[in-house]
């Protein structure tokens, strides 16, 4: 089947066969490999890319469920050269060990700030109508869908408390 992916900004046409997720698109058919495979049914968050500024596993969502639709990955977040205010903070609070997670940890933990800045209540929000505070609790239960295996939460809170902070300073 054929497709149109905007990906990063840049439009990828691309032939798959229709049951093809978006992460095999992204890792096998452009060599976008930042988004892991890590359980491939949705419960570990490595695949974590945003469509249209809502994080989603990009295991569990096909290909062509997209078309039209404007995807961001983590190579679209930053680069090494020039990272990304979240990319910065992971580097510089050392929220990450083996890395594997920390591309899905840092789209997450981007379009988690988003959601908060719109006044998205979680689980744990104290009031639903009034903005949600930025909290350890708040970052925990938003972040409880992107895994990781060597337990770097400390560093990962500390990292999304200083993107945070400096977002609105």
């Amino acid at each position: 089947m054929n497709i149109s992916l905007s990906i990063n900004g840049t439009t990828h046409d691309l032939d798959v066969d229709p049951r093809t997720t978006l992460l095999d698109a992204l890792r096998h058919h452009l060599d976008l490999t930042g988004s892991k495979k890590g359980c491939d049914h949705g419960q570990c968050g490595a695949c974590t890319v945003m469509v249209n500024g809502r994080r989603i596993n990009s295991c569990l969502a096909l290909a062509v469920m997209h078309e039209g639709d404007d995807i961001t990955t983590i190579e679209g977040l930053g680069s090494p050269e020039a990272m990304s205010p979240m990319q910065e903070a992971f580097v510089g609070h050392d929220g990450f060990q083996c890395g594997y997670c920390t591309p899905g940890q840092i789209v997450s933990a981007t379009a988690m700030l988003s959601e908060l800045k719109e006044g998205w209540p979680s689980h744990v929000s104290d009031d639903l109508v009034s903005a949600p505070k930025m909290s350890r609790d708040e970052i925990a239960e938003r972040m409880s869908g992107n895994l990781c295996r060597c337990s770097a939460y400390p560093g990962i809170v500390a990292a999304i408390q200083d993107a945070a902070d400096k977002e609105t300073t």
